[in-house]
């Protein structure tokens, strides 16, 4: 969604490399920059009149680090004003003292309401919770089907007594499932309500009837991000008619400019607590600003991608698979069956494309990265499930026959399953060591990173001016000179080979990042 944006931005920023200070015009033609970005993008006036005040005032201000270079000290201001105007903190649920929490969904038909609510159900599951989804849309055909069906997907419980499609009386099933959810022993009602092609009174009162009927100790608003600045218009309509305590954003992957995201938090004064990016149901999570702004300015979002980590991988399998990498018969244990088991979860952290574009720097790439075709890793499943358990065990039996029939098996070229041979050996060999502390191949002479002392195949030439001399008398005085300095040096110097300060104190870090520490 904020792929212009995004571009936008970088463009301004490259500008700004190898100056060596920020002038009046820099920062006048920057925001210029950043404004036409923004207003490109869909942000509301009034946000894009305040953010770019913020940022030249700062721009020109004493806090301008002398440790950044121009471009850095920018990007910095920048990335802190988006966090700033998408909200600030993460907002987290308030749940109720005493159960159950109840959570009603407002909106506009089409938002994704219903939809929305599975997967908040689904999300509240795996924290531990267990949810109750209310069907009280009982205006708009097959709505209670459609949630009953999202609820069974989702593996959470539905109250549904009506029928819906215009039959029922909405207040009434929302008073009532709060016993029913007492009952069950939910602690957690999600009230789904109905709405409308656009803001009109009949809806205003039944939002606000169901509100008092149930007393919500959260209402969201559910807003459509693709639908630009009437999100806004519409969100502030709910304000002020009905009122509502957060905002979720819903088809957040969608190819519309984005400016809803950086407007709604802004001009209503509600944070965005969480985003749905996705169809499936486990496209949905909180909303992160610090995390938002980051993926803005392409520079990835490497917690959101380990905490998918976390949720996927178990840590037993990943220490078993750790142990054969590292065994004594340099990564021989590790088979295709484990290769197998890897991808297979690695498929199940989402679309390789999404997980590749949360890693920094991947924005220059996007085009390439969103030609990847998923079904890669099927087809090299389809090969590795086509071949027997031995061959999988024991790749290096796979002969010219036995790739023939494996290729027949998975319905690809017998090229396709001679090059995921080499490339699993390959790929083993490149993991065992990693594992075993060699650190990745081709970078000789850094610690941890492989080649080190007895791995370096080849000697890097000294540079021209610092040969040693063939006079051995000659040599022995360099050297001797040599190790003098040194300890000169080291005498002399502080930490990490920095001049000491103060009498011989260690290195102090610039105020700008003492924060950080």
């Amino acid at each position: 969604m904020f792929d212009t944006l995004s571009d936008r931005l970088s463009a301004t920023f490259k500008n700004l490399r190898g100056k060596g200070r920020l002038s009046e015009a820099d920062i006048d033609a920057t925001a210029r920059e950043i404004r036409i970005a923004l207003l490109e993008a869909d942000v509301a006036l009034p946000v894009v009149r305040a953010f770019i005040a913020n940022i030249k005032e700062r721009a020109r201000g004493v806090e301008v680090s002398q440790a950044l270079n121009p471009a850095q000290q920018v990007v910095k201001i920048v990335n802190e004003e988006l966090v700033a105007i998408l909200g600030g903190e993460t907002r987290r649920l308030r749940f109720a003292k005493t159960a159950p929490t109840v959570i009603m969904l407002a909106g506009l038909q089409g938002a994704g309401k219903t939809t929305l609510a599975g997967k908040l159900g689904l999300w509240l599951k795996g924290q531990g919770h267990s949810p109750l989804l209310v069907a009280c849309d009982l205006q708009r055909p097959n709505a209670v089907n459609q949630l009953s069906v999202v609820a069974e997907r989702a593996g959470v419980a539905v109250y549904a007594p009506e029928p819906g499609n215009g039959v029922g009386d909405p207040v009434q099933v929302a008073k009532d499932s709060i016993e029913f959810a007492k009952a069950k022993v939910h602690d957690i009602v999600i009230v789904d309500t109905a709405g409308r092609l656009g803001i009109d009174q009949e809806l205003m009162q039944q939002a606000a009837d169901i509100r008092d009927a149930v007393s919500p100790d959260e209402i969201l608003f559910v807003v459509d991000a693709m639908i630009g600045q009437d999100a806004v218009n519409t969100a502030e309509a709910f304000r002020d008619g009905v009122g509502f305590d957060g905002v979720v954003l819903s088809k957040l992957d969608g190819d519309a400019r984005g400016g809803a995201a950086l407007s709604i938090a802004h001009v209503t004064g509600k944070q965005i607590m969480f985003a749905s990016n996705g169809e499936k149901l486990e496209d949905f999570d909180a909303f992160h600003p610090d995390r938002m702004a980051s993926r803005i300015l392409d520079m990835g979002d490497l917690l959101t991608l380990i905490e998918q980590a976390e949720k996927t991988f178990s840590q037993e399998e990943a220490a078993k698979m750790a142990s054969k990498l590292q065994s004594s018969k340099g990564g021989k244990d590790f088979t295709l069956d484990d290769f197998l088991a890897q991808m297979e979860q690695v498929r199940k952290m989402g679309s390789i494309s999404k997980l590749l574009g949360m890693l920094p720097g991947m924005g220059q790439i996007k085009d390439q990265i969103n030609n990847i075709d998923e079904r890669d890793i099927d087809r090299t499943a389809a090969i590795i499930k086509s071949m027997t358990p031995k061959e999988r065990a024991e790749p290096t039996i796979i002969n010219g026959s036995r790739r023939a029939r494996i290729a027949k098996g998975s319905g690809v070229e017998v090229s396709a399953v001679k090059s995921l041979v080499e490339r699993f050996f390959e790929a083993r060999k490149m993991m065992s060591k990693m594992a075993q502390g060699g650190g990745m191949p081709g970078m000789p002479g850094m610690p941890g990173m492989g080649g080190g002392p007895g791995r370096q195949k080849k000697q890097v030439k000294q540079a021209k001016g610092k040969r040693k001399s063939g006079n051995p008398m000659k040599r022995k005085a360099e050297e001797q000179a040599a190790a003098a300095r040194r300890e000169q040096a080291a005498a002399q110097g502080g930490a990490f080979g920095l001049p000491a300060q103060d009498g011989g104190k260690d290195f102090e870090l610039p105020d700008e990042f003492k924060k950080f520490m």
